[in-house]
């Protein structure tokens, strides 16, 4: 049956993709008639200008995009002309991935239909329904924005998103290695800072601060039951400030704080865990290169559930679990936005007190641009924890 559905919806998309005239570039390129460069360095990294651009609920303060919505007659219908729609393709051949000693042809190995744009004045949506690792397909991003609320600087989201976006955007990384402090989850805890469902709060002050606010389930984004999708009675909290110091040089803060109830690994009781996150971050840009750092640091009181029950005996890991990391990114583009290769490199470290979580990873990662749209990649990461390399080459495209 969910593969039946998956495929429907994915035949229904192509369709509706194909009825459009969304097939020579991507949706917001075609909507202002203009290059990807604008705002992308490479794709789908982001430059200020997109940054500004996507805040703004997808429309260009300084351009207009003629024929966008269809005129019907009535002014309390906003109806857009054609849907937006961008595909994201992208494939590697691959060697000693997870430590296997094999190679693989591991394409494609994502599949992205996206949409997103302006619905009507200061109100705008963005989702994508992806397939990736050949598993069947799933909506993550699935958000709703209402943009400058009561003629302020003030946005308020609602749906499926990222908790770390207002960071760094997992998403845009150039990389196939991963953010990997983000993902991080100690234990049978169900709280990172990727995909959950909730409400997103963003202030931004014309000195350069920016305060973002949200409330999440804090247990991802899996299936719900009876139309109910967070697992216990609990909300999670998230708060961020970031400021500009300077043209080049930005810095950011985060504290996360939530509880999760579950059953214990041991079974036959329910009881909670409390967890904390608090770290920093910045961004330090001096054409051709960008610095990007992430210090994070998460303390769990009983991650696998065991507490309060003193009719059990446990002699496994310590209730509470404290993990910290980091990963650094070094983005060298040597002629700016107009380079046709670029290099990144990328460190993460994780140390927990869990062994299993522990990393020590370098990654070094080329890209060619043979369009604006097509990137021909090629990346090595040595992990010093487990010793071992692995390697890739391949193609990232969008269309």
């Amino acid at each position: 049956m969910k593969k039946t559905l998956t495929l429907s919806v994915l035949i229904l998309t192509l369709i509706i993709f194909l009825a459009s005239d969304a097939l020579a570039i991507p949706a917001f390129a075609r909507k202002y008639n203009m290059t990807c460069k604008t705002c992308h360095s490479p794709f789908p990294a982001l430059k200020p200008y997109a940054e500004e651009f996507a805040a703004n609920g997808f429309v260009l303060k300084d351009q207009d995009a003629p024929r966008y919505f269809l005129d019907t007659g009535d002014p309390e219908l906003s109806l857009l002309r054609d849907v937006p729609l961008a595909f994201r393709l992208e494939g590697y051949v691959t060697y000693n991935q997870s430590n296997l000693e094999k190679s693989d042809f591991n394409a494609p190995l994502l599949l992205k239909i996206l949409s997103g744009g302006a619905i009507t004045k200061d109100v705008a949506y963005y989702i994508y329904y992806i397939l990736e690792n050949g598993e069947p397909g799933k909506i993550e991003d699935a958000w709703l924005m209402f943009n400058d609320l009561f003629g302020s600087k003030l946005d308020f989201t609602i749906g499926q998103f990222q908790v770390s976006d207002p960071i760094f955007k997992r998403e845009l990384r150039l990389t196939k290695d991963d953010y990997y402090i983000y993902k991080i989850k100690p234990g049978i805890s169900n709280v990172d800072l990727t995909y959950d469902r909730g409400i997103m709060i963003n202030y931004g002050f014309e000195s350069g601060t920016d305060i973002t606010i949200e409330i999440v389930n804090g247990n991802g984004i899996g299936e719900g039951v009876a139309n109910v999708f967070d697992d216990d009675k609990y909300k999670n909290f998230v708060g961020r400030i970031s400021q500009d110091i300077s043209d080049n040089f930005r810095l950011g803060g985060l504290a996360y704080w939530g509880k999760e109830e579950k059953e214990s690994i041991l079974g036959g009781f329910t009881t909670t865990n409390d967890l904390r996150m608090l770290g920093f971050d910045a961004t330090i840009s001096f054409e051709p290169l960008q610095l990007n750092f992430q210090y994070l640091e998460r303390k769990d009181k009983d991650p696998f559930f065991l507490k309060d029950n003193p009719n059990i005996f446990y002699s496994g890991p310590s209730k509470d679990i404290s993990t910290r990391g980091a990963f650094s990114e070094l983005i060298y583009r040597p002629d700016g936005d107009a380079s046709k290769w670029y290099g990144v490199a990328l460190f993460n470290w994780i140390e927990s007190d869990l062994d299993p979580l522990n990393l020590k990873q370098l990654g070094i990662h080329f890209g060619y641009l043979l369009r604006r749209n097509i990137r021909l990649v090629g990346e090595y990461s040595h992990n010093f924890t487990d010793k071992f390399g692995k390697m890739s080459i391949g193609f990232v495209s969008a269309f």
